[in-house]
């Protein structure tokens, strides 16, 4: 049971300070997710539990293990998936040499896609041949997943899985999620800011401003009037 803990930390860029002290915990088998409103910190997070950049205070504990400066490439052979914002799969691959791309970390007998990557999206299999540029973007977006599903992840990091996808791959997003946590039992962090998604599948939400954490709790908060003053523009 695998989880992620978030504590006090800081992180700035250059003398600009984006975040301050912020404490999460990602459980296990849940999906806990971090919303807020544009530039309040939460890509710059998911950026600190990955090793993307170094925190500047506080600490980021994995498996009970404090990460300190371990690069993004040690983080991913302990088990932290990444799917980015933006998706940041390669145009001019295959889907297949895109999914081939996650076993970097991995040893030799591993290195193969999981069968159950198709059965959460079908579309990747039959399309393992097209360049990943020529997918739409919710089909790369579920590619971006897969890729990082590839990597076999104790800890799945989502930024903006939703963002300018249709409605239909949004549910299938959401479904394979479920999955993941339900039946893989995968620890899941999320950054989202489309709260009808948070609502159905997050089990506990933090949400944030100016680089802060203002609320912690269970999703069913979401429902607050105290708590959606938060997200408001």
């Amino acid at each position: 049971m695998t989880t992620l803990t978030i504590r006090s930390v800081d992180l700035h860029y250059g003398a600009a300070q984006a975040l301050k002290g912020i404490s999460i915990e990602a459980k296990p088998q849940r999906i806990t997710a971090v919303l807020g409103r544009n530039g309040v910190g939460k890509s710059s997070t998911l950026r600190a539990v990955t090793g993307i950049n170094n925190v500047s205070a506080g600490e980021i504990v994995f498996n009970n293990e404090v990460l300190r400066k371990s690069p993004p490439y040690k983080r991913a052979r302990l088990g932290i998936g990444y799917v980015p914002q933006g998706r940041e799969i390669f145009p001019l691959l295959t889907v297949k040499e895109n999914l081939e791309t996650g076993y970097a970390g991995l040893k030799p007998a591993e290195r193969n896609i999981p069968t159950y990557i198709f059965d959460l999206f079908p579309v990747l299999k039959s399309m393992l041949g097209r360049r990943g540029g020529d997918l739409s973007g919710g089909q790369q977006q579920q590619l971006a997943i897969g890729r990082a599903l590839v990597t076999r992840p104790k800890v799945l990091v989502l930024d903006e899985p939703t963002e300018g996808i249709q409605p239909s791959i949004i549910k299938d997003i959401g479904r394979a999620l479920q999955f993941l946590r339900d039946e893989k039992g995968m620890t899941i962090l999320l950054v989202e800011q489309y709260l009808d998604f948070c609502r159905e599948l997050a089990d506990d939400i933090y949400i944030m401003d100016r680089g802060e954490i203002m609320h912690a709790g269970p999703a069913a908060d979401l429902d607050k009037p105290e708590v959606r003053r938060h997200l408001t523009v």
